[in-house]
């Protein structure tokens, strides 16, 4: 067996701006592929990116050459293995159970949706994204995390800084200084909330993980509120946005799931169709071979869900939006030991409550101008405008 081919061509805007056509060509032609621009093999087919993530021993998630680390200015459970992410993981996780977040958190979510909601105007040209999407994320995860302090603003901004660094691959100093003075601010505001989290226990993320019968390390406490602002304003941001851009270019969809009250089915479709997490680094720990190249140890594997989740393989045109797919087994919130610990509160949040109240309150809003949305991102993905009609 040879090494993957390597390609010079792709570039990292491309994969920003509009990767799937890219990704279709690549399932069919080389779902194995040294990609120079990203540094890394690519690896487009659903049974490789499966095989990958389910197999952490082979496929190291400790990438030492990840961007995160210096976004986060830590080494986070993300890009940890074994014990040591367990430990981590286990530390939050009690605040992301499904019963903690129906009985504890539900009544809550319910409240701030229908407040957020109730803002906006009826009759009037609505950017959802900026005026729904991101600030009703940002103000739920402030209340699970245990930082309802920090602004809808502040939040959004501290996530965005983050993630630009985490998916800073071309390693530019600009992204990095940026992520810099958003952890100097996170760290100041986690340091003035501690007393009263520990002396105040409340249920939520930090609480949690102050009062812990054996907690972890205050740094790595930090690092993983910091990892859920992160990731946890971005992927319910985005699959609400995607899955309204979906519905409202359907209209026969949007009737069907209304009829049926099948809102989960399009928010599995949803983030099936753009997955809010694109992409997935794995360090190679041994020498071995995927799809019949050989890849060496120390290798860098990436996974590309986004391209996994249209695989021709397992959808009948994977390419477009349907809700009532017959099975949609998708991989948009990963597997493994690093499957998505916010999936139940996004499943819920997005697909249980916000989607049913919004098409509720305004039951014939449209999108006047699909064209008008625009999409971004390579390691994250969604729209980053939405302009709805509120009716």
């Amino acid at each position: 067996m040879a090494l993957a081919p390597l390609d010079g061509a792709i570039t990292l805007d491309q994969l920003s701006s509009d990767p799937y056509p890219i990704y279709r060509r690549l399932r069919a032609e080389s779902p194995v592929l040294r990609v120079a621009s990203t540094g890394r093999t690519l690896l487009t087919k659903a049974a490789l990116t499966k095989a990958v993530k389910d197999n952490p021993e082979l496929f190291s998630s400790d990438d030492p050459q990840t961007p995160m680390k210096p976004a986060f200015r830590a080494h986070t459970l993300m890009r940890k293995d074994g014990k040591a992410h367990f430990v981590e993981r286990k530390a939050i996780s009690k605040a992301l159970t499904p019963k903690r977040i129906k009985s504890d958190w539900g009544p809550l979510y319910e409240q701030l949706a229908e407040d957020y909601i109730s803002r906006l105007p009826r009759g009037e040209t609505v950017d959802l994204f900026t005026d729904l999407c991101g600030p009703l994320a940002a103000r739920i995860l402030a209340h699970i995390l245990g930082i309802p302090e920090a602004s809808d603003a502040q939040m959004m901004r501290w996530s965005q800084l983050l993630i630009d660094g985490a998916g800073n691959f071309g390693w530019k100093p600009e992204p990095f200084a940026a992520s810099d003075a958003a952890n100097d601010e996170m760290d100041a505001l986690f340091a003035e909330l501690e007393p009263i989290r520990r002396n105040e226990p409340d249920g939520s993320a930090y609480s949690l993980m102050l009062t812990a019968d054996d907690p972890i390390p205050m740094s790595q406490i930090h690092a993983n509120i910091k990892i859920a602002i992160g990731g946890g304003i971005n992927e319910p941001r985005d699959a609400l946005a995607t899955i309204l851009y979906g519905l409202l270019t359907n209209p026969h969809q949007l009737a069907e799931v209304r009829a049926q009250e099948a809102w989960d089915k399009a928010f599995e479709e949803g983030i099936r169709w753009v997955a809010p997490i694109q992409a997935s680094s794995r360090l190679v720990t041994e020498d071995t071979e995927l799809g019949g190249f050989d890849i060496p140890k120390g290798d860098t594997v990436m996974t590309i869900q986004a391209s996994a989740n249209r695989d021709e393989e397992l959808y009948e045109d994977g390419e477009s939006f349907f809700v009532f797919r017959d099975k949609n087994p998708h991989q948009a919130f990963g597997n493994g030991p690093h499957h998505c610990a916010g999936a139940h509160v996004a499943r819920r949040t997005v697909g249980k409550i916000i989607l049913p109240m919004l098409f509720d309150r305004f039951p014939n809003m449209t999108l006047p101008n699909p064209e008008d949305v625009v999409w971004k991102g390579f390691g994250f993905r969604g729209p980053i405008n939405l302009p709805v009609l509120l009716n």
